[in-house]
């Protein structure tokens, strides 16, 4: 894992939105295509800002999502309605290449098995991932896999819902779908995360983001 300390969250996004462009490039420029898939929070939202302005081939991008809230559709608790506003509406993304976790549907558990179906059909089988970007809880979570929920032992599937945490219920990518992913890129920020992000660093399997492989893994952070 290389951990790169930076000196606050402008700095962060700036970092993050340039090894993103960065990877895109060079996976286009390998394999003719790039497969990002981003996460929610309130952490990345000027990352995607910084992204919409980078220069990325849009047309050989697919963009999925790591996890979803359980929330109508426009919700501003929902990731897809930032990702949307940040930057999905500030690129020319061909139509099909934004794959948004159906998290409308009454019977979650077929749509959590229809999404990773999706993710096989655009990066194959087993599905393999470009890059996955993940933010770091306080709590040691990342993605939507939480301490203590049955998600974060699924190893037979890519895609999972899980039980109910800060009010939602989530849709996520599960460790199989992420340890799976060419690269893996933290963006952590806050004070509040210090703990957390130091027990990431030593790959402590007792929190959720622990079991995440570390030897494809960049951190970028203004948390010393």
């Amino acid at each position: 894992m290389t951990v790169e300390v930076l000196a606050d969250e402008e700095a962060v996004a700036r970092r993050a939105a340039d090894v993103i462009a960065e990877d895109a490039r060079a996976s286009v420029a390998a394999r003719g295509r790039f497969l990002l898939a981003v996460s929610g929070g309130g952490t990345p939202r000027r990352m995607l800002q910084l992204l919409a302005k980078e220069d990325i081939p849009w047309s050989l991008v697919h963009l999925f999502q790591v996890d979803e809230r359980v929330a109508p559709a426009g919700s501003p608790d929902r990731t897809l309605t930032q990702l949307l506003e940040n930057l999905v509406a500030r690129i020319e993304l061909p139509p099909g290449h934004l794959h948004a976790m159906p998290v409308e549907e009454t019977d979650l558990e077929s749509a959590a098995k229809r999404y990773a179906g999706t993710l096989q059909e655009v990066a194959g089988n087993p599905a393999t991932l470009d890059l996955v970007h993940l933010g770091l809880g306080a709590d040691g979570h990342t993605a939507s896999l939480v301490p203590g929920d049955p998600a974060l032992e699924i190893d037979d599937a890519d895609v999972a819902v899980s039980a109910p945490y800060q009010g939602y219920r989530r849709m996520t990518l599960t460790l199989p779908a992420l340890n799976r992913a060419l690269r893996l890129l933290w963006v952590v920020t806050g004070a509040g995360k210090a703990e957390a992000l130091a027990r990431l660093r030593r790959g402590d399997r007792l929190i959720p983001a622990g079991r995440v492989r570390g030897d494809r893994a960049l951190v970028v952070t203004d948390t010393p």
